[in-house]
């Protein structure tokens, strides 16, 4: 009742003997490529947000509606100390409207938003937009942030 279990001797293989060739694969191998792409796409969808605004202003809330505009507006900043500042450059208010109209190739049709700090007095907003409308553009506009309505203590911000 003996036998030999292994069906033959250790190390051949008990039917022909076959060589095997190397064949290439042609397939890609698209996994190394899908994990960088989703890496990239995390590290732009955390960094898009903080690279839109250059100029630290905290602004007031209101409820109206956003604006919805293909073109990219010219953005007018007043920080807390009063600085005014064209996109993300510190400016005085005498070059201001020279700057402006360089902008935007003194095109007086051209949307500019003013971003006025809450901190700082309502004149000193008014007065950035006295400057910009004596130079003659038409659509300058008041930013502020979606109030967000405060259910726990039974009012607005």
């Amino acid at each position: 009742m003996a036998g030999n279990l292994t069906g033959g001797s250790i190390g051949r293989s008990a039917g022909p003997s076959r060589r095997r060739t190397y064949r290439p694969m042609s397939d890609i191998n698209v996994t190394p490529f899908v994990d960088v792409m989703l890496v990239l796409l995390i590290v732009f969808m955390v960094t898009a947000p903080l690279l839109t605004a250059g100029v630290s202003v905290d602004l007031p809330r209101t409820d109206a509606r956003p604006l919805t505009d293909s073109v990219e507006p010219v953005v007018v900043s007043v920080d807390a100390e009063g600085r005014i500042y064209l996109q993300e450059t510190e400016i005085d208010s005498a070059t201001l409207v020279p700057r402006l109209l360089a902008v935007t190739e003194e095109n007086t049709e051209a949307r500019i938003y003013v971003r006025g700090d809450r901190a700082i007095d309502y004149g000193r907003v008014m007065q950035v937009m006295g400057l910009i409308s004596q130079a003659g553009f038409v659509r300058v506009a008041l930013v502020a942030e979606v109030a967000v309505p405060d259910t726990e203590a039974g009012g607005a911000p």
